[in-house]
């Protein structure tokens, strides 16, 4: 498939440029752990609420923590950490994320590197705070081969609405027929169609094809078949 009219790619970040489970399945324990001072009950309530399953350390299809914002996610888990504050939980989800190792999906040097050859603009488009972001994206080595980066905190709003892909296009003058938004979950496809842009799907999330294919023009394993999908 021959589709050279795409100028622009963005790219959600977990779960399409870093395996969302590898990633954050087991970082998720212990931070959960600690919010919760040990508590097993507290821990489990929590847990459930924001779809983790603690004996397999993995992220059910369908939570919350999937593609909210760090708001969202905050404000879901403050009645089972009650002594504290959404700000505060934002906060301390924000820095204990930075930490998190990232699992790449494909290497992303050398795959940015030739998409950036190739004269393709890319952003990066994700519902994680812009500073988590960035220190993840610098740890890979790929930040400077964006021409724009932007997460729920950056004042273009979050997915599925089109603010931040908006954004895009503005950065790079791109019309957004022109772009693909390529992403893990259903608020990315949506945000790419509410902006007007191609909209693919990856599997390097937790939602299954099914769940994504009546969103998306099309679907693919993983960002590693875009060059393919480009006609590069």
């Amino acid at each position: 498939m021959n589709n050279t009219h795409i100028k622009g790619l963005v790219f959600d970040k977990d779960g399409t440029l870093f395996d969302f489970n590898a990633t954050w399945g087991a970082w998720a324990r212990d931070v959960f752990a600690a919010e919760t001072q040990g508590d097993p009950d507290r821990l489990s309530e929590l847990a459930d609420a924001l779809g983790y399953d603690l004996e397999k350390g993995l992220f059910r299809e369908g939570s919350i923590v999937i593609a909210s914002t760090v708001s969202e996610i905050a404000e879901a888990a403050l009645p089972f950490v009650p002594e504290t504050s959404v700000e505060a939980l934002i906060s301390r989800f924000n820095a204990a994320a930075i930490e998190a190792p990232q699992v790449e999906t494909t290497p992303l040097v050398p795959f940015l590197t030739a998409l950036k050859r190739a004269g393709l603009k890319l952003g990066v488009a994700t519902n994680d705070g812009e500073e988590p972001a960035r220190a993840h994206l610098a740890a890979a080595g790929t930040e400077a081969l964006f021409d724009f980066i932007v997460g729920s905190d950056s004042g273009y709003g979050g997915k599925p609405a089109a603010g931040q892909l908006h954004g895009f296009c503005e950065v790079t003058s791109l019309d957004a027929s022109a772009c693909a938004m390529v992403g893990d979950s259903t608020h990315d496809l949506h945000a790419g169609r509410a902006a007007g842009m191609v909209t693919v799907a990856v599997l390097t999330g937790v939602a299954r094809r099914e769940e994504l294919s009546p969103h998306a023009d099309i679907v693919l394993n993983s960002i590693a078949e875009l060059p393919v999908w480009l006609g590069l």
